[in-house]
Formats: structure tokens, C-alpha cells, sequence
């Protein structure tokens, strides 16, 4: 529970930082990463983003319904869903970066970033 927590208050600290530019961090997360990959099968994208596909779908809809990313049907497989970045995607990244900077800035001062490191590593561990 208490880890839980903690990151249910970390997640809130992101998200109240980009609330300016209305973005969720988790949507945040989902641009830097297409800006980062290019177009990407939302299957891959979801793995890179360590999210399930339907939770990947669930970001992916308000950020499409904005024009911050595009999805369409893949070419080779129709059953194929692709996303990419738009410009207004690439912008609203820029847009958000000096607020994400912020709660990065915060974060690091409450928690030394190399326990947050070694936290991550050990909770992703194999068994």
C-alpha cells in the first residue's frame, strides 16, 4: 500500500505541474515517446510505455481528439492501428517541457534520484 501511495502522489505532483498545458503526465509520457520512435504500431507503442494496449488506447483517444498525435490503420495489416506525433504534438511537448522540468526539479529534491533509480530497478526485477 505504502508504495502504491507513493506513486499515486508522485503521478499527482506531474499531473498538477502540466495541468497548465492540460496534459496528464501519462500523455506527456505517450508524445515523448512517439516524437522519440516516429510512427509505431500502438502494440509497440504501449510496450515502450510500459502501459497495457487498451490502457495505451485510453491515452491515446483525447490526445487524438486534441490533433497531438494521428492514428490511423496500418498499411500492411489493416488490423494495424499506427500512431504518430503531429506538429501540434511536437509543440505541445515544448509547450509543457519547462513544467515537467519544475516537478522533475521537486521530485529530485524530496527523493535523491539515486534511490528512485535503484526503487525502479528493484520493483522491475524478475522475480
Amino acid at each position: 500500500m505504502t508504495l502504491r501511495r507513493a506513486a499515486r502522489a508522485v503521478t499527482s505532483a506531474y499531473d498538477a505541474a502540466l495541468e497548465p498545458v492540460g496534459l496528464r503526465v501519462t500523455q506527456f509520457s505517450v508524445l515523448r515517446t512517439l516524437k522519440r520512435l516516429g510512427a509505431v504500431p500502438v502494440t509497440r507503442l504501449a510496450l515502450e510505455a510500459a502501459l497495457d494496449r487498451s490502457t495505451m488506447g485510453r491515452n491515446l483517444d483525447p490526445l487524438e481528439r486534441r490533433g497531438l498525435v494521428q492514428v490511423t490503420v496500418g498499411a500492411s495489416d489493416q488490423r494495424e492501428r499506427v500512431a504518430q506525433i503531429t506538429p501540434a504534438g511536437r509543440a505541445a511537448i515544448e509547450a509543457a517541457l519547462p513544467y515537467w522540468r519544475a516537478a522533475q526539479a521537486e521530485i529530485a529534491a524530496r527523493i535523491e534520484p539515486a534511490l528512485a533509480g535503484a526503487l525502479a530497478a528493484a520493483v522491475q526485477a524478475p522475480p
